[in-house]
């Protein structure tokens, strides 16, 4: 098993073939991707995981693919990575998460999350981790808050800066 992390309901792992058509599926997912500029497209989705791979074998955690315990079902990720666009809070570690709709609200981002926050402190010996979103997405404000992150402020994301339906995104922080 490629687990690299666990929690009572989920898997935290390293992403395997496998993963590619449902996480392919998620990305061309309107709602999934409701927050960001486009939908991914099958090439920009498998060169995503790639550099999820890449930032696994340099820094020893990623956005990690999340599966169920009880049915091995892919059902998106989770997990931290470092950033390194232009903002007054980065470079840091961010804490991110995408999930395909048939898992939302079941508490899945929440247990994922918190999974990797405590991984972040305990196992990968971060001192903070940053979560950033974009305004109106208050679904993954609401997971920030449930892990006791401190709202740090509103910013423009350099990546989605020319987006008219995302004016800017939201930082929330987590100190050890």
């Amino acid at each position: 098993m490629d687990a690299v992390l666990t929690s009572e309901r989920l898997i935290l792992r390293n992403w395997k073939d496998s993963d590619i058509q449902p996480f392919v599926d998620m990305c061309c997912d309107p709602e999934v991707m409701r927050y960001f500029p486009k939908l991914s497209s099958p090439q920009e989705t498998i060169d995503l995981i790639n550099r999820f791979k890449d930032h696994f074998d340099t820094y020893g955690y990623t956005y990690f693919a999340v599966e169920r315990r009880d049915n091995s079902q892919f059902i998106g990720f989770t997990g931290l990575m470092n950033q390194l666009w232009e903002s007054e809070f980065t470079p840091c570690v961010d804490m991110g998460w995408r999930l395909k709709r048939s898992a939302w609200g079941h508490g899945f981002a929440t247990e994922a999350a918190e999974t990797s926050l405590n991984a972040a402190f305990n196992k990968f010996n971060l001192n903070q981790v940053y979560a950033f979103a974009a305004k109106g997405n208050t679904a993954s404000e609401n997971v920030m808050k449930k892990l006791g992150m401190e709202f740090q402020g509103n910013f423009v994301h350099p990546k989605i800066k020319d987006d008219p339906r995302i004016p800017y995104c939201f930082a929330y922080k987590k100190i050890k």
